[in-house]
């Protein structure tokens, strides 16, 4: 039972939410060409291994790096079983790369079926992925993890998983993933702003390190803002229907949340994000399903 609990616990099925989110919102806008719930289900499995193998890869560079000890604020936050050696390095390693082959070999089936274009953003994708934390590239050290975070779950997933549909690309799409994107690179931003002190002790540049943990806690609430803004300007301008403005609701996660963070950031400030991003991703499939129903 503690087996299966450490590995559960390193793999972190629970953030694979994101990739669901992410996935499904490039699918419901091609509803109108119609879905293949099949090639849905095909993404969405490819997507979410690949999330998986990131989660593993990251952690093991993290502590091969000596980055993720026992006295670490991110250890002393979450379970960590690789910190506490509760698994051994070189499986943690094997199943990554056992995931990472499950994720690449549907995309690249779907690249055979639907169009090469798929092979590209599954190639960037894996590459950042593996390059997260991995020397000598290791961008969340290098203060380009939100950004890499914001590419992966916004315009890749998102436009990869309607270009699987559609064998086409959409602009109004693009425009859309922006927020989504923001809000999951938000979960790492809460992460930097809270281990500030540490990351810099380490020699680890992230965007707080880079420019002060103030201007950390202002990007934060800045982005929040404009993540809520573009969805409302979207469907001011007809690129989201009225309908979208259900994400809306989220605001009473979003307000105390910017809050606390601008003030004193909370220990769990990335669970916090993470259950924000939750929050405003289903709001949003449920407006793209209500503007089918009730156009």
């Amino acid at each position: 039972m503690q087996f299966m609990r450490n590995w559960f616990l390193a793999v972190r099925p629970w953030s694979f939410s994101m990739t669901a989110i992410s996935v499904t919102i490039g699918t419901l806008w091609a509803a109108e060409a119609g879905i293949s719930w099949l090639l849905y289900a095909m993404a969405l499995v490819g997507m979410v291994a690949l999330h998986g193998a990131t989660n593993l890869i990251n952690d093991y560079y993290d502590v091969k790096n000596a980055v993720d000890v026992p006295d670490a604020p991110t250890v002393q936050y979450r379970p960590h079983p690789l910190a506490y050696k509760e698994l051994d390095l070189r499986s943690v390693l094997a199943v990554s790369l056992i995931l990472y082959a499950i994720g690449c070999g549907l995309g690249l089936y779907l690249a055979i079926t639907q169009g090469w274009p798929i092979l590209a953003i599954g190639v960037i994708g894996a590459l950042v992925s593996f390059c997260y934390t991995a020397k000598p590239v290791a961008l969340k050290y290098r203060a380009l993890g939100e950004f890499a975070v914001f590419l992966v779950w916004g315009p890749l997933a998102v436009l990869g998983s309607y270009y699987v549909q559609t064998q086409a690309f959409s602009l109004p799409l693009f425009f859309v993933s922006i927020p989504f994107g923001i809000l999951v690179a938000l979960v790492l931003l809460a992460n930097n702003i809270r281990d500030t002190a540490y990351d810099n002790q380490q020699g680890i540049v992230t965007l707080p390190v880079a420019f002060g943990q103030p201007a950390g806690r202002l990007l934060y609430v800045s982005l929040v803002a404009l993540a809520f803004l573009a969805v409302i300007v979207m469907s001011l301008t007809g690129i989201l229907s009225l309908w979208s403005l259900l994400v809306l609701l989220a605001l009473v996660i979003a307000v105390p949340l910017c809050r606390m963070v601008y003030q004193n950031i909370p220990a769990d400030a990335d669970a916090q994000t993470a259950r924000l991003d939750v929050a405003f991703g289903v709001l949003l499939i449920a407006s793209l399903i209500m503007d089918r129903i009730f156009p």
